[in-house]
């Protein structure tokens, strides 16, 4: 292709700056913190909502999150929502994963440590995917009642997490393959 613009180097240059700043072939790239929830002042809650959000509706995932809250507060036994909120969250927290890594023409499914950013993000994911999957009308009720059931060591979210854990244990055998 031939461009009759005359400034189009000087501009195609520009471009691939901006693109290699923005996408890093090496380093590292530092993480953006997200701001602290305004109810509950906490930057936990606002990863959990963006997570949650749909469309960009911030406010309707906000809505939605704040009502199971309330009926977390209501069915658990007198104790805070936003302290059951975390030991649901910590509950969900994987310590191992297992990856794939090929040896010699075989794949190996390789047990590996979580890095904690990931461990919060797989429980906040798993959560909100099982809260969604339950038969409860209403998701107030479906993600309340699933944070419930975290909080107290049971629930699809706990059962991911254990099944998780046993697939690292049986694949432990491989663990010297680890890079």
């Amino acid at each position: 292709m031939v461009s009759l613009d005359p400034d189009w180097g000087k501009r195609s240059g520009a471009i691939a700056e901006r693109i290699l700043r923005i996408m890093p072939r090496k380093g590292h790239i530092a993480k953006r913190e997200v701001a602290a929830d305004p109810v509950y002042g906490s930057t936990l809650v606002t990863k959990f909502v963006n997570s949650m959000m749909w469309g960009g509706k911030k406010s309707t995932a906000q809505n939605i999150f704040y009502a199971a809250m309330k009926t977390l507060e209501e069915k658990g036994g007198g104790d805070d929502a936003l302290k059951l909120f975390k030991k649901a969250v910590e509950n969900c927290k994987p310590l191992l994963e297992v990856k794939t890594r090929r040896v010699g023409g075989a794949n190996y499914q390789v047990p590996i440590e979580v890095n904690p950013d990931r461990r919060t993000s797989l429980a906040i994911r798993w959560l909100i995917t099982y809260g969604r999957s339950r038969g409860e009308k209403g998701m107030t009720d479906k993600l309340g009642n699933e944070l419930l059931d975290a909080a107290n060591g049971r629930g699809a979210a706990m059962k991911k997490k254990e099944d998780v854990h046993r697939m690292a244990e049986a694949n432990k055998a491989f663990a010297h393959y680890r890079w």
